[in-house]
């Protein structure tokens, strides 16, 4: 289950890191969501395993929207040099 709940923090994240970095995303809006699903993802593994939190606490979802903003920030320089 807390898998599932990570994916819906994803969705949040993703959201948020659109709103936090705006301008034109090569993908779009799903693909901004699925980068922010990955993030979450991503900061859930990074954070817990570094024992920054556990599952299920606020700085979670702060590690989940800094990690969607990183794999957004990412995603957009990358797809720059192409």
């Amino acid at each position: 289950m807390s898998f599932i709940w990570t994916i819906v923090i994803g969705l949040v994240a993703g959201a948020l890191a659109k709103l936090i970095m705006p301008g034109k995303d090569p993908g779009g809006v799903i693909i901004t969501i699925l980068l922010g699903i990955g993030g979450a993802l991503l900061a859930t593994v990074v954070g817990t395993r570094a024992g920054f939190y556990s599952a299920g606490e606020t700085s979670g979802f702060i590690g989940a929207v800094v990690g969607a903003i990183v794999i957004l920030g990412l995603y957009r320089l990358f797809k720059k040099k192409r």
